[in-house]
C-alpha cells in the first residue's frame, strides 16, 4: 500500500514536470529572427557577429534619400486623357444653356470655347505649376499600352480655362449678371489626369535602379563586435541582415534545432528545481498540492511573458517576476522563493536579448521583495515593497547603462514607465494570496493575523466561557512566539496556533483546572473517566475547528500539542490506586507527535505555562528546573522524536522560557500600609 503510493505520487510529479517543460517550450519564442537591438553611432553590446549568409551591402540612409529626393524631382508622371469628362460636361453645359434666355451667338461662343479648352487639355494645377516653372517640358502620355513623351502645348489649369472662357463671353456680351448665373467653374474638370498605377510602378523601376546594392558582404565575414561603435555603414548592414533574417526564418533544414535545444535548456532547469526540492524541502517535495502550485507558478508566469514580449517591445519588464518570491516568501520561505525565482528568471531570459541585463534585474527585484516583506501582516507592506522594487529596477537599469556607455544619457526612460506598471501589477499579490489560499489550502500571515483577533467569534466564546482557559492561551502564545522568534521559526503561526489549541475545552470547561471554582467534577469519578474528557478536548477541538474552517496548519496545533503524551495526573492516580502499573492506552492522547518546529515549541510551551501555575515560589532555580524536567521528560518520552528541532534549538527554547517565566513571576515590592 505505501509502496503504490509512493508510485502514485512519483508518477504525478514525473507528470508535473513533463506538462510544465511541454507548455513553457510550445510558447517560447523561436530564435530563427533577428532580435538585436542597436542605435546609430551607439556601442555594439553582444558578442562578434558575422554573416551567416552573403549579404548585399546597400547605400546609407543618407545616400538613399538623397537619390530619392532626386527621383522625385525629376520624375515626370504618366497622363491619360479621359474623353468621357469632355461628352460629359459639355452635354450637362449644353442643357443649362438651352435653359436660359441668351442670342444664339452667346450660347454658340460659350459652348465653343468650352470644347476648345477641353480640346486643349486641362491639367490639374500642381502639374501645370512644374510646367509653368520649367520642370516639365513633356508629358508622358499613356494610350492604350503605350507610353510617349508629348510636348506640353497649350495645356491649360483650370483656372487658365475659366480665364478662356471668360474672356470669350466677355468680348460678345456685357451681361455679368447672366454669366454669373452659368457658373461656368462647375463645368470645369481636369481631363488629363494622372496613371497613378503606371506612375508609380515606374517610379519604383527606378528607385531599384538607382538603390541597387552596391557590394556584397561574403558568408563568415566579419560585421561587428562587442564594444565596436554603429557606423552609418554597419548600421545599414545590420538592417539588411535583421530584413534578410526576418524573411529566411529558421530554414526547413534547422527549423528543429531551436526548439531541440530550448527544450534541453527548460529540462535542465526544471531539473535543477525538483533536485532542490527533494534534498532541502523534502516536505514540499512529498506535499503534491505544493508541487502543483509551484509548477503552475512557473508555468504561467513564463508563458504571460512570452505572450506578452510578441506584441510589446521590453515587455518582458512589465511582467512582476517579483511577485513569485513574494508569493513563495509568505507561503513557504526565503530560500525556495530565491531558488524559483532564478529557475524563473533563467527560463525567461531564454527569449530575451539582453539577457545578462534581464537576469541582472530580476535577481536584484526578487531579492529586495525577499528581503522587504519576510512576513506580509499589512496591505502597506505591499506598498512600500513595490516602491523598493522599482527603486531597484531604476537603479540597476541607471547604473548598467553608465558600465555599457560610460555616461547616463542613453538610458531608455520608457523603461521606468514599464517598472511603474510592474510596481502597480504588485498589488495583485494581495489577490492572489486570497485566490490561493482558497485554492490549495495554504495559509498566509495575513490570515494568521486576522484569526489571532481576539475578537474573532470562536477566541471571543473562549474568552467568556473558558476564561481561565483564554488566559492560559495567552500566555503560552507569549512564551511559544518568543521562543519561535529567537530560533527563527514562524512566529505569527505559532502566535495563532496557541491561541486556538485548547477550544475543545468549550465541551467541558468545569472538568479542567484553570476554570474551575472550588468544585472539582473529577472527585466522584474514576481516573479513567477523568481522562477520557480531558484528552476529548483535542477531539472536539478539531470539530469546532473544522466547523469554523480553521486552516489545516491551525488545526494540527490541536492535535499535536499535547502528541502521544499521557494525561499523567490521572495515569499516576490510577496507578497509585491499583498499586501498579494500569493500561496507558485509555490516558493517552490520539497524537500526532508535533511535527513542524511550531508545534513543537506550542507543545512545550503549554507544558511549562500550565505547570508553572502549580509552583509555590517561582525562584530562578524553581523556574529552571520546572523547565528543564518538563522539557526532558517530553524528550524522554519520545514526543519530539518527529521534531526537526535542534538540541542547539531546544536549548534556546529552554533559555527563553525561563527568561520569560521570570519576567511573569517578578518579585513585586510590598506597600507599605499609611499610618493613622
Amino acid at each position: 500500500m505505501f509502496s503504490d503510493k509512493i508510485t502514485k505520487e512519483a508518477l504525478y510529479r514525473a507528470l508535473l514536470f513533463v506538462a510544465a517543460v511541454a507548455i513553457i517550450c510550445y510558447f517560447l519564442p523561436r530564435r530563427d529572427k533577428f532580435e538585436y537591438e542597436y542605435s546609430l553611432g551607439k556601442p555594439w553590446v553582444y558578442s562578434l557577429l558575422t554573416a551567416p549568409f552573403d549579404i548585399p551591402i546597400s547605400l546609407d540612409s543618407a545616400s538613399i534619400e538623397q537619390k530619392k529626393d532626386s527621383i522625385d524631382r525629376s520624375f515626370v508622371n504618366v497622363y491619360v486623357k479621359d474623353t468621357g469628362i469632355k461628352n460629359t460636361e459639355l452635354s450637362d453645359f449644353n442643357t443649362l444653356l438651352n435653359s436660359k434666355k441668351m442670342p444664339q451667338s452667346l450660347r454658340n461662343a460659350l459652348y465653343g470655347a468650352l470644347a476648345h479648352v477641353y480640346d486643349k487639355g486641362i491639367i490639374d494645377s500642381d502639374s501645370y505649376r512644374r510646367i509653368r516653372a520649367g520642370e516639365m517640358t513633356h508629358l508622358r502620355m499613356r494610350s492604350q499600352n503605350t507610353t510617349s513623351m508629348v510636348p506640353v502645348g497649350a495645356v491649360m489649369s483650370p483656372r487658365e480655362a475659366y480665364y478662356h472662357i471668360d474672356s470669350v463671353a466677355v468680348a460678345i456680351s456685357d451681361n455679368n449678371t447672366l454669366l454669373q448665373q452659368l457658373n461656368i467653374s462647375n463645368f470645369i474638370e481636369p481631363n488629363i489626369l494622372i496613371d497613378s498605377i503606371t506612375s508609380n510602378r515606374l517610379k519604383n523601376e527606378e528607385y531599384k535602379r538607382a538603390l541597387a546594392p552596391i557590394g556584397l558582404l561574403l558568408k563568415g565575414t566579419r560585421i561587428i563586435d562587442r564594444g565596436d561603435v554603429v557606423t552609418p555603414q554597419t548600421f545599414n548592414i545590420l538592417n539588411t541582415y535583421r530584413q534578410m533574417k526576418n524573411e529566411r526564418g529558421g530554414g526547413s533544414d534547422r527549423a528543429y534545432y531551436p526548439i531541440v535545444g530550448q527544450t534541453m535548456l527548460v529540462t535542465i532547469v526544471f531539473i535543477a528545481l525538483f533536485l532542490f526540492l527533494k534534498l532541502f524541502r523534502w516536505r514540499i517535495f512529498n506535499n503534491m498540492r505544493s508541487m502543483t502550485f509551484l509548477m503552475l507558478l512557473v508555468t504561467i508566469f513564463s508563458v504571460a511573458a512570452f505572450s506578452i514580449s510578441r506584441h510589446f517591445d521590453n515587455g518582458f519588464y512589465i511582467i512582476p517576476f517579483a511577485t513569485i518570491p513574494l508569493l513563495l516568501t509568505i507561503f513557504f520561505d526565503s530560500r525556495t522563493a530565491l531558488f524559483v525565482h532564478i529557475c524563473e528568471v533563467l527560463i525567461c531570459s531564454l527569449a530575451v536579448t539582453l539577457q545578462l541585463d534581464f537576469i541582472l534585474l530580476q535577481f536584484i527585484a526578487g531579492m529586495t521583495a525577499i528581503i522587504s516583506i519576510k512576513e506580509l501582516s499589512k496591505r502597506s507592506q505591499l506598498l512600500s515593497c513595490a516602491f523598493y522594487i522599482f527603486l531597484a529596477y531604476s537603479v540597476t537599469v541607471c547604473a548598467l547603462t553608465i558600465v555599457r556607455e560610460g555616461t547616463i544619457e542613453g538610458i531608455n526612460t520608457r523603461l521606468f514607465l514599464f517598472f511603474g506598471v510592474n510596481a502597480a501589477l504588485l498589488f495583485l499579490a494581495y489577490i492572489l494570496i486570497f485566490i490561493i489560499e482558497k485554492l490549495f489550502g495554504f495559509t498566509s500571515t495575513v490570515t494568521l493575523v486576522e484569526l489571532s483577533d481576539v475578537n474573532n467569534p470562536l477566541l471571543r466564546e473562549l474568552s467568556e466561557e473558558c476564561p481561565g482557559t483564554f488566559q492560559h492561551s495567552l500566555q503560552v502564545a507569549n512564551l511559544a512566539t518568543e521562543a519561535a522568534r529567537k530560533i527563527n521559526a514562524n512566529v505569527q503561526l505559532v502566535r495563532t496556533g496557541a491561541m486556538y489549541h485548547d477550544i475543545g475545552k468549550l465541551g467541558n470547561p468545569a472538568f479542567f483546572t484553570e476554570n474551575q471554582h472550588g468544585v472539582n467534577p473529577h472527585e466522584p469519578i474514576s481516573p479513567e473517566q477523568s481522562a477520557q474528557i480531558v484528552i476529548n478536548h483535542v477531539k472536539h477541538g478539531v470539530k469546532l475547528a473544522e466547523r469554523e474552517k480553521l486552516p489545516s496548519v491551525i488545526i494540527d496545533f490541536i492535535t499535536q500539542h499535547h502528541g502521544k503524551g499521557r494525561a499523567k495526573y490521572f495515569y499516576n492516580t490510577a496507578c497509585n490506586k491499583s498499586g501498579t502499573e494500569v493500561d496507558p492506552a485509555p490516558f493517552t492522547y490520539p497524537g500526532p507527535n508535533p511535527q513542524t518546529k511550531e508545534t513543537s515549541i506550542m507543545m512545550m510551551a503549554d507544558a511549562v505555562e500550565a505547570a508553572s501555575r502549580s509552583l509555590s515560589e517561582h525562584t530562578d532555580e524553581a523556574l529552571r528546573n520546572l523547565v528543564n524536567r518538563i522539557i526532558d521528560s517530553q524528550i524522554a518520552d519520545g514526543l519530539l522524536n518527529d521534531s526537526p528541532l535542534s538540541f542547539k534549538d531546544i536549548n534556546t527554547i529552554k533559555e527563553t522560557f525561563i527568561g520569560r517565566l521570570k519576567i511573569i513571576y517578578h518579585t513585586r515590592i510590598k506597600y507599605p500600609e499609611l499610618k493613622k
